[in-house]
């Protein structure tokens, strides 16, 4: 399942079936996924010794409203060491952060084989250069259509972030303006691209080399 987004590429659907075949690195856009699912999903892929970016953290999905939500990071805020706080439990605010620190729950960090897999995630606010113009994928097992009912109240991310302390979410508001109509400029030159070289495909005259070429396969 994908969503026409207005971005350079659109994100394709990521396998969680897959044969285990390493890829350089995925790219996940995170927009509207469920918070969790995600995070087993990956924390799954780094295990296997997939390199993982994760972009657009600030528009993840948790299930129930606003106000649970708060109330249940305000019991979570309460968690430190009792003698000198200092030493934690630590609590992010940013988006990217309390991901990285979900997925970090979900590796065994303190082991050997753990930290080798954190250290192959990397978690963005927004699409930072040179992800603006590289190919992302969706992880169709976690996408909120998919797994919450239509009439159940949700909670992004982003605004649960800046209600509790996060401060910036406007700032990261006018970057994603600005770059997605650098983004749709680039796309457009590409699409452009594309159709000259089908033209030119087209126009070209091979009548010369049709028979060698017949011989190879082609």
């Amino acid at each position: 399942f994908t969503t026409p987004f207005s971005f350079a590429v659109l994100p394709q659907p990521l396998s969680i079936a897959s044969n285990m075949v390493l890829e350089s690195t995925i790219i996940i856009d995170a927009r509207d996924h469920m918070y969790g699912r995600l995070a087993s999903v990956i924390a799954k892929e780094l295990l296997a010794g997939q390199k993982v970016v994760v972009v657009r953290c600030e528009e993840l999905v948790i299930s129930g409203s606003l106000v649970r939500n708060r109330t249940k990071w305000a019991q979570f805020r309460k968690k430190h060491m009792n003698t000198n706080p200092r030493k934690g439990p630590f609590h992010f605010k940013a988006p990217a952060k309390m991901f990285w620190r979900t997925v970090r729950g979900m590796v065994h960090h303190m082991t050997e084989r753990g930290a080798a897999a954190l250290a192959r995630l990397s978690t963005f606010e927004g699409i930072p250069h040179p992800y603006d113009k590289m190919q992302r994928k969706v992880v169709s097992a976690a996408l909120r259509v998919v797994r919450l009912k239509p009439n159940r109240n949700f909670t992004v991310i982003g605004d649960l972030c800046s209600s509790v302390g996060w401060k910036h979410g406007d700032l990261l508001k006018s970057l994603e303006a600005k770059r997605k109509v650098k983004s749709e400029a680039f796309f457009a030159k590409k699409k452009a691209a594309k159709l000259l070289k089908e033209k030119a495909e087209k126009a070209a005259d091979l009548s010369a080399v049709s028979d060698i070429l017949a011989k190879s396969g082609y």
